[in-house]
């Protein structure tokens, strides 16, 4: 028997990064106090070696995320949208009036602009969500501007170079202040991508793997596709730390006949030409193709950084994009405590919009870290994104769903950082938050049938069951729209209101077998698959009728 959950009430929103003053000194008093923004070290430059400085001259750019308006009343806010009790359930904001209540205030963004001009940087414009400012500048002027070092380093474990800042950055106190995380001060790439492919099938084998119908079937969308909910309409962002070759979609596509809008390459912090997560890209493409083959794919690009990051998702919460996946991560201990902030009040806002975040919530069952303990990955950890996790799925003869088992590469267990979401209170009786969510087929034994550099190859690990998502979303719009229903909205209010519900049954598939290593399957909510996979048509009959 399931356990009991309420609906949701409100979410704890997470703390500012610490802020240390920095002592004057004697005979100084006339020089504006300075702070140094804690946390905002990579963990990396203590375990690398330190081989020189970065050259005076190398252009650089680095996103400042500004400190929100208000958090109080974002969390607030974020609390009445969330409560079927409230006048405001479902009522959410544009970009412009989030960011009227809650960016950074006009003079606020004046303050840090006419700071970073004045050290000698170039300043673009702020996001349409006033939360963050892009500046450029050598790496001379950049040392100066935030008051530290930055070094090159030769990390000997993970076999790469990087450059990095040897401290945290130091500013004026009224700078500070208004100033959450610098992005763009190390190059250390860490973000991973969460596919597994199995070997490539012989040339004389036929292709293995979900196709678009076995999914379809499998998922129960099948129906709903028929009617034209297709997900046109509708838009799916995958979010990227690399390029892909659009020759592998036209492929896939032309192989199973589907007729899909050629996805839009939307570049975030300069974008990417790098292709060393090409596969991940269209994997993501391509399922979203076979289940919602009327969606518009934006395949938003960004460098694999910290500043890439950060420029990612400020990006497509200033762009309202209603649908949203990512299938790379990081474990929770590397990601910066200041860029875990600054993307906390991203994804506090993609709620308040009303955006569905889809997270790979990773391959390595309940030791995300791989240090023999437990531990879980961010983003999906992000009380404000969806976890995806992953199953192994079997179908009947006809192509029906028939059950699923927990993958046992499934990413789960318990966030370090951040507390039990009041959603979760029903199922989760610890202080901090569990992950994943949802799931979805992720297992490379049943894994989907993908195109990519040059060839067939069969598929798994939670990069797929995050699309999936997503495209289910897209296709839910769908018939939302026609219906003039609302949208899906910030997915872990529906999922886990209706999963508290009586149709919890008819809309989820719930995963009751399996482990990922630490935590196992079971009725209900679990820590391996959270509620487990969707049964489309009973989803989506239960929500919009």
């Amino acid at each position: 028997m399931k356990l009991p959950i309420r609906p949701i009430v409100g979410l704890l929103a997470a703390p500012l990064p610490i802020i240390a003053l920095v002592a004057v000194p004697a005979g100084a008093a006339t020089k504006p106090a300075t702070q140094a923004l804690r946390g905002d070290v990579v963990q990396a430059v203590g375990h690398s070696a330190r081989v020189g400085a970065v050259p005076a001259g190398r252009s650089l750019s680095v996103t400042v995320s500004l400190t929100p308006r208000d958090p109080a009343g974002l969390t607030a806010f974020l609390k009445q949208v969330a409560d079927p009790a409230s006048a405001q359930y479902r009522h959410y904001l544009t970009v412009k009036q989030f960011a009227d209540r809650f960016g950074a205030s006009a003079s606020s963004i004046a303050q840090v602009t006419a700071y970073l001009k004045g050290q000698g940087l170039t300043v673009g414009q702020a996001t349409a969500n006033h939360l963050s400012l892009q500046a450029t500048g050598s790496a001379a002027t950049v040392q100066k501007a935030f008051g530290t070092s930055l070094a090159t380093y030769h990390d000997a474990a993970g076999k790469r170079d990087f450059f990095a800042n040897t401290a945290a950055p130091v500013l004026p106190a009224n700078i500070a202040a208004a100033v959450t995380d610098v992005a763009g001060l190390s190059d250390y790439a860490t973000y991973s991508h969460f596919s597994t492919r199995l070997a490539k099938p012989a040339a004389s084998k036929a292709v293995t793997g979900l196709t678009p119908a076995k999914a379809r079937t499998g998922y129960n969308v099948a129906s709903a596709i028929s009617a034209g909910y297709n997900g046109s309409g509708s838009t799916v962002a995958l979010l990227e730390f690399s390029a892909f070759k659009q020759s592998n979609i036209t492929t896939y596509d032309n192989y199973f006949s589907l007729s899909t809008p050629t996805p839009a390459v939307v570049k975030a912090g300069g974008g990417t030409t790098d292709l060393s997560g090409e596969d991940e890209v269209e994997l993501d493409i391509e399922v979203v193709q076979a289940l919602a083959p009327g969606a518009t794919i934006k395949v938003y690009e960004a460098p694999n950084s910290d500043a890439g990051e950060i420029a990612l998702y400020s990006l497509v919460v200033s762009n309202d994009v209603p649908s949203v996946s990512t299938s790379w991560g990081i474990d929770e201990a590397d990601e910066t405590a200041s860029n875990r902030t600054a993307l906390n009040t991203d994804f506090q806002e993609a709620a308040a919009q009303g955006q569905s975040v889809f997270a790979a919530s990773g391959d390595s069952g309940s030791d995300d870290a791989g240090n023999g303990g437990t531990s879980v990955d961010f983003p999906a950890s992000d009380p404000y994104v969806t976890g995806t996790g992953g199953t192994a799925l079997t179908l009947t003869s006809a192509g029906a769903w028939s059950k699923e088992t927990a993958w046992n590469g499934s990413g789960g267990g318990v966030s370090s950082y951040f507390a039990t979401p009041s959603f979760q209170t029903g199922v989760n009786t610890g202080s901090k938050r569990s992950v994943p969510d949802v799931a979805a087929d992720a297992s490379p034994s049943t894994g989907w049938a993908v195109y990519s550099e040059g060839s067939w190859a069969e598929f798994g690990g939670t990069s797929a069951a995050a699309p999936n998502w997503a495209a289910f979303t897209a296709i839910y719009n769908s018939e939302a729209r026609a219906k003039s229903k609302p949208a899906f909205g910030y997915a872990n209010n529906t999922i886990y209101t209706l999963a508290a519900s009586s149709s919890y049954g008819s809309a989820f598939h719930d995963v009751k077998t399996g482990s990922n290593g630490a935590y196992s399957a079971g009725t209900g909510y679990d820590k391996v698959t959270g509620w487990g996979s969707y049964n489309g048509a009973g989803f989506l009959a239960a929500e919009l009728g």
